[in-house]
């Protein structure tokens, strides 16, 4: 069986935000040289997230909304979180609900999604510098 592991860096220049790494993991998997295994694509940050779902601007506009309604960013005093100097508990909540880490099979070499199904890394507490991890075992 191999192992195949790396590190993907974003640094999101807003607070929050959504990208598509479908290509990125895909690169990973051509790198790899696996063609049937199971992919883990997981965020390395407590304020960052990893989820599968569709690639469609008013999907990802409807999350962003959702998740403010759920756990706005202001007041920052609402946190107790926020008292430790911080002012991201809302970054920590949005990323509880929407995941740490998604896991792929391979098949053929090629990830196996559903319709529609992409990779994204959100970002709910940007501004740096953060990693995600892509680790694929198979042959």
């Amino acid at each position: 069986m191999k192992s195949f592991r790396k590190e993907l860096w974003f640094n999101i220049p807003a607070r929050r935000g959504f990208v598509n790494i479908t290509p990125q993991v895909e690169e990973c998997l051509r790198e790899s040289g696996i063609r049937e295994g199971f992919v883990l694509v997981n965020a390395m940050h407590i304020t960052a997230s990893v989820f599968i779902n569709d690639d469609e601007g008013g999907l990802h506009h409807d999350y962003e909304e959702w998740l403010e309604r759920l756990a706005p960013h202001e007041p920052i005093g609402q946190y107790r979180h926020n008292r430790t100097g911080e002012d991201n508990a809302d970054a920590h909540l949005k990323r509880q609900v929407m995941g740490r880490e998604v896991v792929v099979a391979i098949t053929n070499g090629r990830l196996d999604f559903g319709p529609w199904e992409k990779i994204f890394y959100g970002e709910f507490d940007g501004h740096r510098a953060k990693r995600v991890l892509v680790k694929m075992i198979g042959e």
